[in-house]
């Protein structure tokens, strides 16, 4: 072998191994989102806006999940939103009670505290005759990518 062609396979070994370092940081840093959405105690801060509930939000793809749980770990409701959509995911002791219409249909009681809350999501829960918590959810678009429903 030549002195250049060794000289061209370690900066072609090189370049690979640097490419493949880079690669790997990338992929590290998005392939390990916070894990944990249906958990009574996932791995993901508390962001809670009321000390009655705890609530978990995760990010994935674009889409960011909030998950309300009550002070014993109990998951009550879920929903995914994106885009000023949400949806309501099918889990928690409450997913039945899962409002996503653009207006809440208990924000009239006393009793509606608001469990989480950021610059595009809403979360209120209303304590219910029966026990239960209806939970109503206000998502507003306010990125760039917005249909012409609900925002800039």
């Amino acid at each position: 072998m030549s002195r250049n062609q060794g000289s061209f396979i370690r900066k072609a070994a090189i370049s690979s191994l640097f490419a493949l370092c880079v690669t790997s940081t990338a992929f590290g840093q998005t392939a390990t989102p916070a894990t944990g959405l249906g958990q009574a105690w996932p791995n993901v801060a508390d962001v809670s806006a009321n000390p009655n509930w705890h609530v978990y939000v995760f990010v994935l793809n674009g889409i960011k999940y909030v998950q309300v749980n009550d002070l014993n770990g109990i998951v009550h409701a879920a929903v995914g939103t994106a885009g000023g959509t949400a949806i309501v995911l099918p889990m928690g002791v409450d997913s039945q009670n899962v409002s996503t219409s653009p207006a809440p249909a208990s924000s009239s009681s006393s009793a509606t505290q608001t469990v989480y809350s950021d610059s595009s999501t809403t979360v209120t829960a209303t304590p219910q005759n029966n026990g239960a918590t209806q939970f109503d959810v206000q998502s507003v678009c306010t990125g760039k990518n917005c249909s012409g429903s609900g925002g800039a």
